[in-house]
């Protein structure tokens, strides 16, 4: 490594351990008031209002995210636009936290006494037990650093790691007490993959139409037309009476091809695999995804109450994303 290169990868992994020692720092704040924090969150009837201004307040809004996404409802209102006209957007039953390193900035000390003649309750993250803001809020949330992690001490750093991750805290705590539930998850994150594994089932991705199957004694070549006809690389085998017996996929095809051409006479039931891999349609899709995986197969076979509906393919599931 270049001499140049080497003292930029030294400051950076200077950055990278100042910041995580301020993070680990963090565990000693959490104490009886972070507790009554969470409890009073909890138990409100109200949003969580979360304010700051600067960086803080580009933290706070991932804040605001996390705790929308995870059951607790909140709402950021920027401190500069809440002394000019936002303070509306609180309510009486609100509670206001205001992130802020220094907890002495002007719109903080303009906007705090205001909340407070409001009646709401305040909570303080602040890196200053000393600061306005400490001393006037009702709660106090200790997120301390004795300097941020640029050379000079000015760039908000360390500080604003150490608020997101006390908001994240925050968030996990209020979680866990309200039992958030994977379903709640999926339901509050229905666009992205996790929320997709969470909440597609089988029956929402696979195709209902298509139903690929023969019977016991189909001949190869319309067994082959019909594997080609669905275009799922696979059809299902049935007895007279509708039973599944097994499955012929065109890797069957091509087994049977290697040990040498069929003759005229060659059925389904002599070339099928038994005991196919199968999912009941009410399942979650992903979990069709691992049998595939696991079994390094394209298609399941689909059942509902013990009778063959289709089949589900591995290009179903990545179609929607869930992987």
């Amino acid at each position: 490594m270049k001499k140049s290169n080497v003292k930029i990868a030294g400051l950076a992994k200077k950055v990278i351990t100042q910041e995580a020692e301020c993070v680990a720092k963090l565990a000693s704040y959490v104490d009886d008031q972070f507790v009554e924090v969470v409890d009073l969150i909890f138990n409100s009837k109200g949003r969580l209002i979360i304010t700051g201004i600067g960086k803080s307040a580009i933290i706070g809004t991932k804040i605001v995210a996390t705790m929308n996404s995870t059951g607790t409802p909140a709402i950021f209102m920027h401190a500069a636009d809440a002394i000019h006209g936002d303070l509306g957007i609180v309510q009486p039953e609100d509670i206001v936290l205001c992130i802020s390193k220094s907890g002495n900035t002007p719109e903080i000390k303009v906007l705090v006494p205001l909340i407070a003649r409001m009646g709401n309750k305040i909570i303080a993250m602040v890196s200053s037990v000393d600061s306005f803001l400490a001393t006037h809020a009702d709660y106090v949330i200790r997120a301390t650093v004795d300097k941020e992690s640029d050379p000079n001490n000015l760039a908000p750093t360390s500080s604003t790691t150490t608020q997101l991750v006390m908001g994240d805290a925050l968030a996990v705590c209020l979680l866990q007490k309200r039992g958030f539930s994977q379903e709640q998850f999926a339901m509050y994150h229905p666009g992205g993959s996790l929320g997709k594994r969470l909440y597609l089932r089988v029956s929402d991705v696979m195709d209902m139409n298509v139903r690929p199957f023969v019977g016991l004694n189909e001949s190869i070549q319309k067994t082959i037309i019909n594997i080609s006809q669905n275009r799922l690389g696979a059809t299902a085998v049935l007895d007279g009476k509708g039973n599944l017996k097994g499955i012929i996929t065109d890797g069957d095809v091509r087994r049977m091809l290697e040990k040498g051409h069929p003759n005229e006479k060659t059925v389904a039931k002599e070339i099928m695999s038994k005991n196919p891999k199968q999912i009941d349609i009410n399942d979650m899709a992903v979990n069709a995804f691992n049998i595939m995986q696991k079994n390094k197969i394209t298609s399941v076979v689909v059942m509902k109450e013990g009778r063959y509906v289709g089949l589900i393919h591995i290009h179903d599931i990545l179609r929607e994303g869930i992987v």
